[in-house]
């Protein structure tokens, strides 16, 4: 009972700290582009250089913790994240905190699946659901706490202590790690992809590099499309190469599974939107509206107020209606708030703003657990792990994508205005191009069957009758 309890705090910790980190710097980001002289939409970078670090190694995680063991991987992982975030407190230019944030990432994808596998090999099957629960902490209360804690960081004292408190946390970590999580190997364990790892990693980081530098950011324009060339390239020949692969990095016959299919791709096309948002809202707020970073940080956690809450509800709601149900009505709600964030304005109330992100945060965290439980119903248990392999990396590639796409959208429409930094009335276009790709997941997610996912949602035939 004492490891049940104590190796999922010592794994939620570890997870809070790298969920904390993603949330924090959002609301920070104009203070940060301020201080290194740079546009605020360049920051779009360090954004993008984090998700994609985490889609390129994250596939390789679980079979490094397989090979050199648990304990072994899981202190690296926590190594490695502190390195980051030192380099993130010393950089002193963009080129230098992109390539920090990058190096966080290597530590934040070894950690979220080699934590979660410690507990899965490690608890007993009894008290696993009790073990498991815990890891929705930092999941829940990390973006609650992330913007108001970055805001008041940024405003109190200077933005590079976001980073500089890692430091203590991570050792606190390490020493946890080492005398408390067991060091597991797999006898046996398949190859490492490295033809596959190399052509999948590269090919990511190249195209999103070059969609996101398509601004004059960091790299010439010419470099940036040669950056998208290669890196598509490089993807076509993982594609064909994962076919013919026994044991692919990613394994593309999942989508062959229509419930994951529409799990994953319907999935990133609303992640798309959604991963605008922390991106564009805190700039609006502080760039349009000229808020502090403080209370930009206090107004958009609400949103993570009312997803905690959903969770409460979630269950209920998905034995009462079913997966095609909730996700394709909740896709056009969910998305329609999301476009309601255009009609924000300086002299807008607060209550009105923090009602808005309540409403909006309660639905996308719906869909969310919606698309996630869904992903996997129709999965074998002993292909749970490269299933979710490919899950996580398009997740975090989405993501990428929809701070990419609204930074785009927000240098595009003030170029059309003859200007080159952003205006508050730029922002708008931007909220509704987002919210029609997240929309847009509306079409994969009609063509479900009406009982797909009913094992897992627990509702009857009868129920629809």
């Amino acid at each position: 009972m004492r490891r049940t309890l104590l190796l999922p705090l010592i794994v939620a910790s570890a997870l809070f700290m790298e969920n904390l980190d993603s949330t924090v710097i959002s609301t920070s980001l104009p203070v940060i582009a301020e201080d290194l002289g740079e546009n605020p939409i360049a920051l779009k970078l360090a954004l993008t250089a984090y998700f994609v670090s985490l889609a390129v190694f994250i596939p390789i995680s679980g079979w490094m913790a397989d090979r050199h063991g648990s304990r072994t991987v899981f202190r690296l992982a926590i190594m490695v994240f502190m390195f980051g975030s030192l380099l993130c407190a010393m950089a002193s230019s963009l080129e230098g905190f992109v390539l920090a944030r990058f190096v966080q990432g290597m530590g934040g994808a070894m950690m979220v699946p080699v934590g979660r596998l410690v507990l899965l090999k490690s608890v007993p099957k009894s008290e696993l659901v009790q073990a498991l629960s815990y890891l929705t902490i930092p999941a829940l209360l990390g973006p609650v706490f992330g913007p108001p804690l970055g805001g008041f960081i940024s405003t109190v004292f200077h933005w590079r202590w976001i980073f500089i408190v890692n430091l203590p946390i991570g050792l606190i970590g390490l020493y946890l790690v080492s005398r408390h999580v067991p060091q597991i190997f797999e006898e046996q364990v398949a190859p490492l992809d490295v033809r596959g790892f190399l052509l999948s990693g590269f090919g990511l980081s190249a195209l999103i590099l070059g969609l996101s530098t398509t601004g004059a950011h960091l790299l010439p324009r010419e470099a940036s499309l040669a950056a998208m060339a290669a890196g598509a390239i490089s993807l076509a020949f993982y594609v064909r190469h994962a076919y013919a692969h026994p044991h692919p990095v990613l394994d593309f016959s999942f989508l062959k599974v229509a419930t994951y299919r529409t799990g994953v791709l319907g999935g990133a096309l609303f992640r798309i939107g959604v991963g605008a948002m922390p991106f564009l809202l805190p700039l609006l707020l502080q760039l349009g509206f000229g808020y502090s970073a403080l209370q930009s940080g206090l107004i958009t956690c609400t949103s993570a107020i009312a997803a905690i809450f959903m969770k409460t509800m979630a269950v209920a709601i998905l034995r009462r209606l079913g997966f095609r149900t909730v996700l394709v009505a909740n896709a056009l709600i969910a998305s329609t708030s999301l476009a309601a964030y255009a009609l924000f304005t300086d002299t807008t109330p607060y209550a009105a703003m923090i009602a808005v992100l309540l409403f909006g945060g309660f639905f996308r965290s719906l869909q969310f657990t919606a698309l996630g439980a869904l992903a996997y119903a129709d999965i074998e248990r002993e292909r749970m792990s490269p299933a979710a392999s490919l899950a996580n990396v398009t997740q975090q590639i989405a993501q990428s994508l929809g701070v990419t796409v609204a930074a785009f959208a927000l240098e595009s429409i003030a170029a059309m205005h003859g200007r080159e930094s952003v205006a508050a009335s730029d922002f708008g276009p931007a909220f509704v191009l987002v919210s029609l790709i997240a929309a847009s997941s509306f079409f994969m997610n009609i063509r479900l069957a009406a009982d797909a996912g009913a094992e897992v949602s627990g509702r009857r035939p009868r129920d629809g009758a």
